[in-house]
């Protein structure tokens, strides 16, 4: 048997991989995050055992995935996004690797990729930026020396802040002394979703607008000048000799 993590992509179930679509509808077992994978995600499967693990411990997924290998079965482990972003499974896998259990990765749509997608915009363009950097705010849990925002935003590349809504205000201060006041914002309520909701403006505005508009939680912060791609040059791509 194979544990298989799967990313589900951003909300909107059609942003699932054709693999990991093709896993949940095909493995015995699924193991879902709940309060981030919409149940759509799942249309179609016939597993013998579904699991929300929203409100479980690490100690009890991993008791159902020892379960499964003890039985043969391939199990869907499904998180939303891609994994390997904030997904949590580190240590999984080092259960995993401990009690000897394969598993594989299926990568999935990121929420920024789906975000510049929202927005109908590059997160690279030529002479602007050709870096994105992806980041989180530090909150309870301290960032590494030299990743602090105020450090990273030095570089003035493109940045996509997640977790770090609700201190927008905070976020904002730490980037004005590198990208000044003009710089485009965006906040990207619940990507791809129903719900979906976007803010847009500038480090000047920014705050006051996402205050204005309730958003909370669920988003990603976008900020750089690819935001604003008037008169801008195109790519060298379709160019002539």
């Amino acid at each position: 048997m194979t544990v298989y993590f799967i990313g589900a992509g951003p909300g909107d179930p059609e942003l699932i991989t054709v693999k990991g679509q093709r896993l949940v509808r095909t493995c015995p077992v699924i193991l879902y995050a709940g309060s981030l994978v919409p149940k759509q995600v799942l249309d179609g499967h016939r597993a013998q055992q579904c699991v929300d693990t929203a409100e479980l411990d690490l100690d009890t997924i991993v008791a159902l995935l020892r379960d499964a290998h003890a039985n043969g079965q391939d199990v869907a482990r499904v998180h939303s996004g891609d994994p390997s972003l904030y997904g949590a499974i580190g240590e999984q896998m080092r259960r995993l690797d401990a009690l000897g259990i394969p598993y594989e990765i299926v990568p999935g749509v990121t929420a920024a990729a789906a975000s510049a997608a929202a927005l109908r915009r590059e997160l690279t363009l030529p002479g602007i930026s050709q870096t994105v950097i992806l980041t989180r705010y530090a909150t309870k849990t301290p960032m590494p020396p030299g990743e602090s925002l105020a450090d990273l935003a030095r570089h003035r590349a493109t940045l996509a802040i997640h977790l770090g809504v609700r201190h927008i205000e905070r976020i904002v201060a730490d980037l004005l002394p590198h990208y000044g006041a003009a710089c485009p914002v965006a906040v990207v309520f619940r990507a791809s979703w129903p719900d979906e909701a976007r803010v847009e403006g500038t480090l000047a505005d920014i705050a006051s607008k996402v205050r204005a508009a309730g958003v909370e939680r669920t988003a990603m912060i976008l900020v750089g000048r690819v935001l604003d791609a008037e008169g801008f040059a195109d790519s060298t791509l379709y160019g002539g000799d």
